[in-house]
């Protein structure tokens, strides 16, 4: 049993590093938000596409009670992409990634209104805490200051973030992982159609093997990794584990954009990355 909750962790910690590429990659990629979240979706979809027909997996229909739920989860998704995109090139990955990571007390907080899982108070010490560090992230609330903004658009992502993920917590024990995740790709990549006539996508022939990178990467096999993990914790446990994430992308910004936080990003990211060690502990027991 030990082993096993390792080896879930692990997983989970592996699919956290590869998302996590997403903060470098979103400041980095020249391209208007819209036109990178509709080419990560579309490489994603024909990568976990793969992945499906290499690992056998069968794709199944919906049952047709479960197919609107699952569309606005999407949705949701896409949202949370766009939103956190918007968050990296107001601010800076640092300040984009940990105000997205408040997500897990939002999600540890409405999880008890989506499912069986009990309400726990620890959830709300822990929301508190990371409250604190986003507070300390930005202490004077300008809203002509590029940071707040990141912050702001940040924590619309981390809003989406949580909603999807307690939505697709609820097929995660009846389908596959990697065929929910394709799925999602796929409703992504038809309704995104459109801002291919509306923004300029003039620049993908420059940067489309960071778009493939993106997709591949960060969103076929980090988000199935993630998904998959949904079945093995709860929403608001995976959340918070998760938030291990600006760790990894704070430093892949440091090596890769010369990005170099300040001090309150170190102490606001620590107060909320806490979390993470106190909730793994509680998942373990």
């Amino acid at each position: 049993m030990e082993n096993s909750h390792y080896k879930n962790l692990s997983v989970l910690i592996l699919a956290s590093l590869f998302i996590s590429t997403s903060g470098a990659l979103g400041k980095f990629i020249d391209l208007p938000t819209p036109v990178i979240i509709l080419g990560r979706s579309f490489v994603g979809m024909l990568a976990t596409f793969i992945y499906c027909k290499f690992q056998g997996v069968q794709i199944i229909r919906l049952a047709k009670n479960e197919r609107f739920r699952f569309f606005l989860s999407a949705l949701f998704l896409g949202a949370h992409w766009i939103t956190y995109f918007y968050a990296l090139k107001a601010s800076n990955v640092a300040i984009g990634m940990l105000s997205l990571f408040t997500f897990p007390a939002l999600t540890a907080l409405l999880e008890p209104l989506f499912g069986k899982e009990k309400f726990k108070p620890i959830h709300i010490v822990l929301g508190c805490m990371i409250l604190l560090g986003i507070y300390i992230l930005a202490p004077d609330l300008d809203f002509d200051n590029s940071h707040v903004k990141g912050i702001l658009f940040g924590l619309l992502s981390a809003l989406f973030y949580s909603l999807r993920n307690l939505i697709l917590k609820q097929y995660t024990n009846k389908y596959n992982g990697s065929m929910l995740m394709l799925f999602q790709l796929v409703i992504l990549s038809i309704v995104l159609i459109p801002v291919v006539f509306t923004f300029d996508v003039s620049g993908i022939k420059t940067q489309y093997q960071y778009v493939i990178l993106l997709g591949v990467l960060t969103t076929a096999i980090g988000h199935t990794l993630f998904v998959k993990s949904l079945k093995h914790f709860s929403a608001a446990t995976a959340s918070i584990i998760s938030s291990i994430q600006p760790i990894f992308g704070i430093i892949i910004a440091f090596f890769f954009l010369s990005e170099i936080p300040n001090l309150n990003t170190f102490f606001g990211g620590l107060l909320i990355l806490t979390t993470v060690v106190i909730e793994s502990k509680m998942a373990r027991k």
